[in-house]
């Protein structure tokens, strides 16, 4: 703030000015009525000393640094927050608790300046196309330094640069550079638009829209140009050249965001047959294509320890109840005998990772892990299945959702009842758990 100070003279001067508050040695108080004014004949293009000069003030006797100082002050409150942002509060906001209620004649009053204060800051808004311009915030500042300029050149702001520069927040001294460098920035412009027919034409080569990268890639082997990427990139965004980009899926960056599928640890480590039976419990899902275009899918649930099939279940889609559906039928047949700390071992996809799998598991008492991202060897035996099933089994002729089923029930029998398998001493698997839980295995 200025360091003049008011004579007595000087402040019987201002007190009979209808814009001065109050006045003191050390300060002076300005009305709202004013503030809104200074604001409007700011946004009218007229500058700080002329608009204290017509209101009545000396300015040598108010000081220039007094006059700067409180013209960015108001500005800048009325930038951020509207015209409501001129009135002084601080009566109405001492901290002293009111001690009688207002009358419905004063809440009336008191209502009806609010909406003074905001038809004035309509009004406000209304008087120049700058208070709507500054607040686009994809607006260049070359392209303002270019609306100044061309605004002072056709007479259509008759006001100075330094208010220019700060009603649009800007700078002054950038809008001089911006001035200066116009040669410079002209042959660019040329070089720019060069440029441009080649990117456009390597954009639609063979008809491929392509990105940056392909772009580059085009000019280096097809036309023998080394160009930096980051003028291509730059190029493109000035001549507002797009290339595709594939839309991410909804529902994945939503279950991502809101941690809705989650991974486990593989608790597992391969370490599939531990001596326990109905303890390690292996699922995968596989599809089966049959006759005609019929596709079905196969969920099962595999012994880590006998490699008996304990559950399974046959769908003509991939919805989330082929998972549940199996899980249900494995508590159906063995949930009496499953091991206390029995867990379900499966792959990362996204039946497994569901928050109603992971639900079913725990109304079950069951735990869960799953294999390493991408790694079929960590679930080894249940793919190991999958690939005799469809060696052995004649699901092609299958042309309808009940003849899988058969198809795929009566090979499960055969291969739990009947199928000997070597590293099971050469007995089917359910003989073996049958041998195992007695000892004799």
């Amino acid at each position: 703030m200025s360091k003049l100070t008011f004579t007595p003279k000087q402040i019987q001067f201002l007190k009979t000015n209808p814009y001065v508050k109050n006045v003191s040695e050390k300060s002076i108080t300005y009305s709202d009525e004013f503030k809104r004014h200074f604001v409007s004949e700011s946004l009218d293009s007229k500058t700080a000393k002329q608009i204290f000069s017509e209101a009545g003030f000396d300015l040598d006797m108010l000081g220039e640094t007094r006059v700067k100082a409180f013209s960015k002050k108001w500005r800048k409150k009325y930038r951020d927050n509207g015209v409501l942002a001129l009135k002084d509060t601080r009566q109405d906001h001492s901290g002293r608790v009111r001690k009688t209620e207002l009358t419905s004649e004063q809440q009336i009053e008191k209502l009806q300046a609010k909406i003074s204060l905001l038809e004035q800051e309509n009004e406000l808004l209304k008087k120049s196309e700058w208070s709507e311009r500054r607040l686009e915030k994809n607006e260049k500042t070359s392209e303002i330094f270019a609306r100044i300029h061309k605004m002072k050149t056709d007479g259509s702001y008759t006001g100075t640069i330094v208010d220019a520069c700060d009603v649009l927040e800007v700078s002054r001294s950038g809008y001089y550079n911006y001035l200066k460098s116009s040669g410079t920035r002209n042959v660019r412009d040329e070089e720019d638009q060069a440029w441009r027919t080649k990117i456009e034409k390597g954009y639609s080569y063979r008809g491929y829209e392509k990105g940056s990268r392909s772009i580059v890639m085009y000019f280096k082997n097809i036309l023998g140009i080394t160009v930096n990427r980051k003028k291509v990139q730059r190029l493109m965004r000035k001549f507002n050249i797009f290339c595709p980009i594939r839309k991410a899926n909804p529902y994945k960056r939503m279950a991502k965001a809101t941690k809705e599928h989650r991974t486990v640890e593989n608790q597992l480590e391969r370490q599939f047959d531990q001596g326990i039976a109905h303890k390690v419990l292996l699922t995968d899902i596989t599809y089966l294509p049959g006759a005609d275009g019929f596709l079905g899918y196969l969920s099962t649930i595999k012994d880590g320890t006998t490699k008996e099939i304990l559950a399974h279940y046959v769908s003509d889609n991939l919805k989330l109840d082929i998972s549940l559906n199996t899980v249900d039928a494995l508590m159906s047949a063995h949930g009496a005998t499953l091991h206390k700390d029995a867990f379900i071992h499966s792959d990362q996809g996204v039946h497994y990772t569901s928050p109603k799998f992971h639900k079913k598991l725990i109304e079950n008492h069951l735990g869960q892990s799953m294999s390493r991202r991408g790694n079929c060897w960590d679930n080894a035996p249940q793919e190991s299945f999958f690939g005799h099933l469809k060696d052995e089994m004649n699901y092609e002729n299958c042309t309808n959702l009940e003849e899988l089923r058969a198809t795929v029930s009566d090979y499960i029998d055969y291969y739990n009842n009947e199928r000997g398998q070597w590293n099971l001493k050469k007995l089917p698997p359910v003989h073996y758990r049958e041998q195992f839980l007695s000892g004799i295995a």
